[in-house]
């Protein structure tokens, strides 16, 4: 087998900064940083904006939009009948 074919597969904590939630997971993803996780182990640490824990789809605080209401906006807006 070839040296080096394939990426680093190793735990890393995945950190959402708007919910401040953090999860071990294994992943390729490359990053400097580093974090102590909760069984005393450094892992390194990947910050992202949306999970799961954020994400209105999941939390339930999703919101529907008007699109009916948009579009009579426009044509108002362009005189368009």
């Amino acid at each position: 087998m070839k040296k080096d074919t394939h990426p680093n597969y190793r735990p890393v904590v995945f950190w959402d900064l708007s919910s401040d939630y953090k999860f071990l997971t294994r992943s390729t993803i490359q990053t400097d940083e580093t974090i102590v996780w909760e069984d005393g182990n450094e892992y390194p640490v990947y910050k992202v904006e949306v999970s799961s824990k954020s994400h209105p789809f999941y939390t339930g605080k999703n919101t529907v939009v008007d699109t009916t209401g948009r579009v009579d906006k426009f044509n108002k807006r362009y005189n368009r009948k």
